[in-house]
């Protein structure tokens, strides 16, 4: 059973920083395409990056430029580093497959407020 757990949120100042981190267990994240989605208060789920050949596209055009999503296949983990960040970016993140497939961890919260 592929279990999903991410860590890295916080509160932030507009055009601050921050790195996500995903830890996967139950499926290789080297072999299969994986993504980072997020849900803002009163909004559906929405895709925001995804990494592998087989990704549709690697960055909503709301974050690109900006989120840079990466994996570390020895540690089994994937990563979004979040630079410039907007009150806009405030949600709660989660990672999963792409398209999604698996049970969705807890997330993490991100909050960009001054």
């Amino acid at each position: 059973q592929v279990q999903i757990a991410e860590s890295g949120g916080g509160l932030v100042q507009p055009g601050g920083s921050l790195k996500l981190s995903c830890t996967v267990s139950g499926s290789s994240v080297r072999l299969t395409e994986m993504g980072w989605y997020r849900q803002a208060p009163g909004k559906q789920r929405e895709s925001v990056a995804c990494i592998g050949t087989g990704c549709f596209t690697n960055y909503a055009d709301s974050v690109a430029g900006r989120f840079a999503i990466s994996r570390d296949n020895a540690k089994n983990m994937v990563y979004l580093q979040m630079n410039s960040l907007k009150p806009e970016d405030t949600a709660v993140y989660y990672c999963n497959h792409w398209p999604p497939y698996s049970n969705w961890g807890q997330g993490t919260q991100v909050i960009v407020s001054s």
